[in-house]
């Protein structure tokens, strides 16, 4: 077997990964890093199935790495995307409230987009049926730095500008095995049937889906394990194309850790309606019937997962219902888009969000990663992830190339989208 070695090794080629490795090579372009990719392409699990949206930083809590990266994030997106000619649109977005506990909950989230630096503006009633005549509510937050973009778009020009510096992209690479020593990992591969060893003087894991399997390769202690969460999708026809003039989304509940089904225009002119959350039985899955043996087996064992059953049961049912019976979902899209009618849902991809849980049944919320002396793993990176993308590499690529670099890691597990109103 031919050994082949690396100053750096980053596993997974989603938008993380990629950040990370294209300014790991703009800072050291005399360095060999490589990006593992067990994919033929690059961008095919989360980058490649969400909502295409260019976060603000709404949600997120004063001081947290998400609400510090989003706004970063922001302005960096833009900026890779000017230069490297990827269509966006800062078409703003609406979060709506339409009863009286919603607009309390929305003055606690304008006082946090206050706290967090972001432009928002409150809306009333007569102001938001002027901006969104099909937008039934009493009142609104109006964000107009949020956007939309293909982020698999970006991923690839992330890809291009890292190979054009050298840096080397192994697709349809499959890690299966590590092992660590005091001067290298070994990283053995599967590739189109073929086993192939390299080695690495230092590894970043962006696995996603896959995180906690690759810190166990390693056996770094860790207290969490990655669960699927499903989100479902629909399309609206062409017809409603114009239906909404900002992205639309429902005041969450502070209790719940997703932000509810909204309306989101699409980089390419159509509208999607979703996601809602369902536990997954697959990692990767992505049709209509899912389940892995595998998947199911590593849930059942994992003790965190019957608390997060526990925890969430009533709202977990509430889920599957609207996966199941389409005029459930329908009325809760309804209930600020009173227009749409039940054939205005047409198919569209799901998506998987990888949520690192506790073994004690809590979701992390915000950023969490893990380390050996030659290794450190993204373990969580939640949305808004794909926004954050370029701070979250400059982050990443300052912890392993600078020892003395203070440790900002806020592994707090921040579970509400709002303060209590």
């Amino acid at each position: 077997m031919h050994s082949e070695n690396f100053d750096y090794l980053i596993i997974g080629g989603g938008i993380v990964g990629l950040s990370t490795a294209m300014q790991l090579q703009q800072r050291f372009p005399n360095k060999k890093i490589a990006v593992i990719e067990k994919e033929a392409q690059v961008a095919q699990h989360q980058t490649g199935h969400n909502s295409g949206v260019i976060h603000a930083g709404v949600y997120y809590a004063p001081g947290s790495l998400k609400a510090d990266f989003c706004k970063r994030g922001v302005k960096a997106t833009i900026d890779f995307c000017q230069k490297n000619s990827i269509p966006f649109d800062q078409c703003g977005k609406l979060i709506v409230a339409t009863n009286e506990i919603e607009l309390q909950r929305m003055q606690a989230l304008f006082r946090r987009c206050l706290k967090n630096g972001i432009e928002a503006s409150l809306l009333s009633k007569s102001d938001l049926k002027e901006r969104e005549p099909n937008i039934a509510g009493l009142g609104a937050i109006l964000v107009p730095s949020t956007g939309i973009v293909n982020y698999s778009e970006i991923a690839k020009a992330m890809a291009q500008t890292f190979e054009s510096a050298s840096g080397t992209l192994m697709l349809n690479s499959e890690v299966t095995q590590l092992k660590e020593d005091s001067e290298s990992i070994t990283v053995h591969l599967q590739n189109q049937h073929k086993t192939h060893v390299i080695q690495t003087k230092f590894l970043v894991s962006c696995a996603g889906l896959m995180a906690d399997r690759i810190t166990k390769m390693l056996n770094i202690p860790t207290d969490f394990q990655i669960i699927p969460f499903r989100g479902e999708y629909y399309v609206l026809p062409e017809k409603h194309n114009r239906i909404v003039n900002h992205l639309i989304y429902p005041v969450p509940d502070p209790d719940l850790p997703f932000l509810g089904v909204h309306l989101t225009r699409m980089i390419n002119g159509t509208v999607t309606v979703g996601p809602n959350a369902v536990l997954g039985w697959k990692r990767e899955g992505y049709g209509k019937v899912n389940i892995s043996v595998k998947d199911v087996a590593d849930m059942m064992s994992f003790k965190g997962y019957w608390q997060v059953i526990k925890n969430n049961f009533k709202t977990g049912l509430e889920e599957y219902k609207s996966s199941l019976w389409k005029p459930g979902y329908l009325k809760r899209v309804q209930k600020y888009c009173p227009g749409l009618q039940l054939d205005d849902l047409q198919p569209y991809p799901a998506g998987v969000r990888a949520q690192a849980v506790l073994s004690d049944g809590s979701l992390v919320h915000d950023f969490l990663f893990a380390q050996s002396p030659r290794s450190l793993h993204v373990c969580n990176a939640p949305s808004p992830a794909a926004t954050s993308a370029i701070p979250i590499g400059e982050y990443i690529v300052d912890k392993i190339t600078q020892p003395d670099c203070p440790d900002k890691t806020n592994t707090t597990n921040e579970n509400k989208n709002v303060e209590p109103a």
